[in-house]
């Protein structure tokens, strides 16, 4: 079985309350949790985070539907692109509404860490393959005390 690709493998490292590489690391995490390459899934990562600079939720969520789908073809992710568009729109959309644009600031409206991750889950395409990739790397950044 292959190595899990990690952050560091994308270019960058999380840091406890590094909202930055938080939202990185969710975007990759959801990109991983698909039935797809961990190759085709780093890439399309690249592609919206490194050459399109689509790095925010809000960046990321300001892009139209067709933007979102080439963006994913042009990293190969087109197995599931149409519909990986549509929740990745959603996945921002849901963030910049109900959080902030933040991963922590869905940490600091969840009561416990079973609540954040029970939020995470209700966003539109995670699972548990994905929390569990995010969680992994990023648990401990966001809940720096516990």
């Amino acid at each position: 079985m292959r190595r899990q690709l990690l952050p560091r493998d994308l270019g960058f490292e999380i840091k406890p309350h590094d909202e930055s590489a938080l939202f990185k690391w969710f975007l990759a995490s959801f990109l991983f949790g698909n039935r797809i390459s961990q190759t085709i899934a780093a890439e399309t990562w690249r592609v919206i985070v490194e050459v399109h600079g689509r790095d925010t939720p809000r960046k990321l969520g300001a892009c139209t539907h067709v933007q979102l789908v080439r963006m994913l073809g042009e990293g190969g992710y087109r197995r599931y692109d149409e519909s990986t568009a549509t929740r990745l729109s959603l996945l921002c959309r849901t963030l910049i509404d109900d959080y902030d644009g933040r991963i922590l600031g869905i940490a600091e409206a969840a009561e416990s860490r079973e609540d954040f991750e029970g939020r995470l889950l209700a966003f539109k395409g995670v699972g548990p393959v994905t929390l569990g990739i995010f969680m992994r790397e990023a648990g401990a950044a966001v809940f720096v005390d516990g």
